[in-house]
């Protein structure tokens, strides 16, 4: 799946392939048997690769081929150009006729031979060739070398395809014509709705600009410009667009307001677009190479790759968090279980805000440059990097993929034969276990509970069982938000504002199929005496009063809200349905009421400031003749007593 490939630029197995045809010039070859126009025919095809022009080269070589079947050189060069060309299985075939005539004159190309089996996909059989050449005592020490190299990587291939067992299909399918043109198109970017692509197209060859393409009915409309003012007559390029829609980051080079030869820029949607755009400053930018920003689908952490010092090799990844003030805090180095000695690139980090994808020359793979995976686990870390697998991942140079909120769906830009010019888009399905975590998302209005008036407030999603945060956003100025929900977890829920009680709710989908997204609209109370709120995240088992450890979360909130504000005294209410004893029930309420109240004392918070109160089952919020019903009666509730 390579990325950015021009075939106007030699690739390292075709300057393989002209270096060792110097080479076995000088060597002996009766060439006295060889019909003269053979040898004029395969002279003038190594003219056209000089020329590059590719299809007369073959036809040159072919023509000699037809002259003289005995004659080497002209299937050597043959399969060099299919090699050039990715037609990997058309190269085999012509390595192999041409390797059978001399074993001895043609030994110098096993190495090209083995390397257009790995790019067939025969990595078993590119690597018993390339053992058998490095069984040779008297190999020179540079082609020794080389095989080393590549026998580590079919190795890796094979290990690879023993340890993931079954079919894959890699099927990519040209966006279409709204999308591609004649000129290349890279770096898609999506929204989480994942109808809106944004895009970048070079123009003329030269400048870069910003494109938008919707889909309706399972088709791509035509590209069109981004509106507003993000576009100029400088290249902005390696873009990536927030989840919601809302922010646009990019790479722009030179520029007068730049701080080395490329920074990261930001741009804002408007009414009447996309403003101009801001350098993101001194923290982020450096007199070196920044680029290839990703934003997570909060927008509180923004990755991306520099050259700055202090790195382990050449290109390293990094992340910034947006800290107090809207400020980008000072990048950490993702470290040395992703960065290497060499480059890494093209960081995307996923809608579940767990899963990193990015490509690297500096770990073991299939060729010079593969892409990866990494996920975040609960304590914050980065597992150890995995490799996509062949055929996402072959001898090419691979660089980026973006993935759809639905976990399978992936966007990736290649030079293919089939596609319309120059870089196009595509889309395939991930392989199974490489895939993120599927992602809705839920999104609503927050407002005052009495004027109705939109509040900007802070909404938390936190994963109930680790007491991980998943994703925190910020609401706009009208209090709308939008919040991504991890498929396969249970969470809790939280929205706070200065001067409000916080509300809380829960997403359980742990062990469910979920396939719908949410709206909430949440009305925030004022906090003033009587006020009230339902704590939707401790849980007890049945007639027990034990707290589980999945409640923490919960009550970590209640204790921030009252260090957030030191003069409110509270009420902490339990209540249960009507089922069993009314005394026992109202027994079991006191206890949970106490257990949560002890739990907030242990946090630091005074014991002036908490009163616990059971209230058993005399005060229902439903009908205690359903099962649901009974379970909005079973619940712990937060009352303001002062404030």
């Amino acid at each position: 799946m390579a990325y950015i490939h021009s075939m106007k630029t030699l690739t390292p197995l075709l300057t393989l392939f002209l270096t060792l045809a110097t080479l076995v010039s000088t060597a002996q070859y009766d060439q006295s048997r060889i019909d003269k126009k053979a040898i004029e025919a395969n002279v003038k095809g190594l003219e056209k690769i000089d020329a590059e022009k590719w299809d007369d080269a073959i036809e040159s070589f072919r023509e000699a081929i037809r002259r003289d079947p005995a004659y080497i050189d002209p299937y050597l060069s043959l399969a060099g150009v299919y090699g050039q060309l990715k037609r990997y299985s058309e190269s085999v075939a012509i390595y192999e006729k041409g390797l059978a005539i001399d074993t001895n004159y043609t030994s110098p190309f096993r190495l090209p031979y083995a390397i257009n089996l790995a790019g067939a996909g025969q990595f078993a059989k590119a690597l018993q060739v390339t053992e058998a050449m490095l069984s040779n005592p008297r190999l020179p020490a540079s082609t020794r070398k080389a095989a080393e190299y590549r026998r580590k990587s079919f190795q890796f291939a094979v290990d690879f395809a023993r340890t993931h067992p079954g079919a894959y299909v890699f099927e990519p399918k040209n966006l279409g014509s709204g999308i591609n043109t004649k000129e290349s198109e890279y770096f898609p970017s999506l929204t989480i709705e994942g109808n809106d692509l944004v895009f970048t197209r070079r123009l003329g060859g030269k400048n870069e600009d910003f494109f938008l393409s919707h889909r309706e009915g399972g088709q791509w409309s035509e590209g069109f410009h981004l509106n507003g003012s993000i576009n100029t007559p400088q290249n902005e390029g390696a873009q990536n667009i927030s989840q919601d829609g809302q922010w646009l980051v990019f790479t722009g080079c030179y520029r007068p307001d730049g701080m080395g030869s490329c920074d990261i820029y930001i741009s804002y949607l408007n009414k009447e677009g996309w403003g101009e755009a801001v350098n993101l400053g001194s923290r982020v930018n450096t007199d070196q190479w920044e680029t290839q920003p990703s934003l997570s689908p909060d927008k509180r952490d923004l990755y991306f790759v520099s050259r700055r010092p202090g790195g382990y090799g050449g290109s390293d990844i990094y992340v910034t968090h947006l800290g107090p003030g809207n400020r980008w805090t000072e990048p950490e180095n993702l470290g040395p279980e992703i960065n290497t000695a060499g480059d890494e690139l093209t960081p995307f980090i996923h809608a579940d805000n767990q899963t990193l994808y990015f490509a690297s020359n500096g770990l073991l793979g299939y060729g010079s440059q593969d892409l990866f995976l990494v996920r975040k686990g609960p304590d914050g870390k980065w597992s150890k990097p995995e490799n996509l697998g062949y055929p996402i991942n072959t001898i090419e140079e691979e660089s980026t993929l973006v993935i759809a909120a639905d976990g399978v769906t992936t966007y990736f830009a290649s030079d293919r034969p089939e596609g319309k010019g120059g870089l196009d888009l595509y889309s395939f399905e991930m392989r199974p276990g490489m895939r993120p975590s599927k992602t809705l998302w839920v999104r609503g209005n927050v407002f005052d509970e009495k004027t109705k008036t939109g509040l900007p407030s802070a909404v938390e999603l936190v994963d109930i069982a680790t007491k991980q945060t998943i994703s925190r956003v910020q609401t706009d100025e009208k209090g709308n938000y939008l919040t991504p929900l991890p498929v396969g977890r249970d969470y809790a829920f939280n929205v706070t504002r200065k001067g409000y009680l916080f509300y809380s709710d829960r997403f359980e989908l742990h062990g469910k199929t979920a396939d719908s997204t949410y709206r909430k609209d949440i009305p925030l109370k004022p906090i003033e005496v009587n006020a009230a709120v339902v704590l939707r995240n401790i849980f007890f088992d049945v007639n027990k009063y034990e707290l589980k450890l999945e409640s923490e979360a919960e009550l970590d909130r209640v204790a921030q809200f009252l260090q957030d504000n030191p003069t409110v005294r509270i009420e902490i209410e339990g209540h249960t349905d009507n089922v069993g004893n009314a005394a026992a029930n109202q027994k079991l309420s006191e206890q949970r009421a106490r257990m949560a109240v002890n739990y907030l004392i242990r946090k630091g918070i005074k014991d002036t400031r908490l009163v616990p109160k059971g209230f058993g089952s005399t005060v229902p919020v439903s009908s205690n003749k359903t099962e649901e019903g009974r379970a909005q009666n079973r619940r712990t509730e937060l009352k303001v007593l002062s404030k």
